[in-house]
């Protein structure tokens, strides 16, 4: 999408988040991007997840792609941004969470 200027807009993708006094606000949201066994857990490679931290986000998509994805969690490891962060930091609309599980094959 351009303005008109021929510049690219942003991309924003929106999500509900709960205020606390049980009404629900558009936010923006973390992209979810899923590699390998994950991906093939979950059904899709990439998906937006509402959570403000990257325990929220990795927590709503566990509730989302049920026990095998939440089984091949446990054996990854996650990125923000291509850098590995806590669990607790904060993620907004223009982070990628990732979710890279264990690579193995090759050859000796």
């Amino acid at each position: 999408m351009t303005d008109g200027s021929g510049a690219i807009g942003e991309h924003r993708t929106w999500g509900t988040r709960s205020s606390g006094d049980g009404a629900c606000r558009l936010v923006p949201v973390p992209t979810l991007r899923l590699f390998a066994s994950a991906r093939e857990a979950a059904g899709t490679g990439t998906d937006v997840v509402d959570g403000a931290t990257v325990r929220e986000v990795l927590n709503a998509a566990e509730q989302r792609y049920g026990d095998r994805f939440t089984e091949v969690l446990g054996t990854c490891r996650v990125w923000v941004n291509g850098e590995a962060i806590s669990i607790d930091a904060p993620v907004g609309q223009h982070d990628e969470v990732a979710v890279l599980p264990p690579v193995s094959g090759g050859s000796t």
